[in-house]
């Protein structure tokens, strides 16, 4: 069983005909107890330790990952589930001077020396998808009848999305680029428009090579936080 199987073998709805006359009802898992270890490897791979790279090494990165990668993003909670993110993975020489175009000159060799450059899209008719995804309810009326709030749901979700991206990536052993610099007109026009997909941000990916400086630093609670 592969590990997207293994992922999604508990969402697996089996159909009315084909229920076991005895169903077996597995025990919850137990709680998670706390305090969290702070020093887990993984929360150093995801936070404590990632950097933004620097540059890249020649590693390349298997194809059976990307699969990998989406199994484990698409399980995040969105809004209703309307699971808007859509990625298209760059990488071969071709597709990599098209992208080259609607750069901005300091992310070029970020792009063009990454195994891979995602372009992190988002679907503006989402809600097509929502019989499947939240059969719970019509939820198709929410959104369809408002292009100005299903785009807004399509990028705020697409961005939430996007942050399990960066993750499960790290989680995965990879390091992650994000960029805002390129032109989301030309790129949707070069890549996405065929589909009516619309770009979000842009997501070197590969392997990094050892980064030694230091961490920027990064505002404290008090200054960005309130509990009341």
């Amino acid at each position: 069983m592969t590990l997207g199987e293994k992922l999604i073998a508990a969402d697996i709805a089996i159909p009315e005909d084909e229920t076991p006359a005895e169903t077996v009802v597995a025990e919850p898992p137990a709680p998670k107890v706390f305090p969290y270890d702070l020093e887990s490897a993984e929360l150093a791979r995801a936070f404590l330790h990632a950097r933004t790279p620097s540059a890249w090494t020649d590693r390349q990165i298997d194809e059976e990952t990307y699969r990998h990668l989406y199994d484990l993003v698409k399980l995040g909670p969105t809004s209703a589930n309307t699971s808007p993110m859509r990625l298209v993975f760059v990488r071969s020489p071709e597709a990599k001077e098209r992208l080259r175009t609607a750069l901005t000159p300091a992310n070029v060799e970020a792009v063009m020396t990454a195994p891979v450059t995602v372009i992190v899209a988002f679907d503006p008719s989402f809600y097509d998808f929502l019989t499947r995804l939240y059969p719970q309810a019509d939820a198709r009326p929410w959104f369809a009848w408002n292009d100005e709030f299903s785009q807004e749901t399509a990028i705020r979700n697409s961005s939430l999305q996007g942050g399990y991206l960066i993750m499960a990536a790290r989680l995965l052993g990879l390091d992650c680029w994000p960029m805002s610099g390129f032109d989301n007109a030309r790129v949707d026009a070069l890549f996405l428009d065929g589909r009516g997909w619309r770009s979000n941000f842009l997501l070197g990916l590969g392997y990094a090579e050892t980064v030694a400086t230091a961490r920027n630093t990064r505002l404290m609670f008090e200054e960005t936080c309130e509990v009341i």
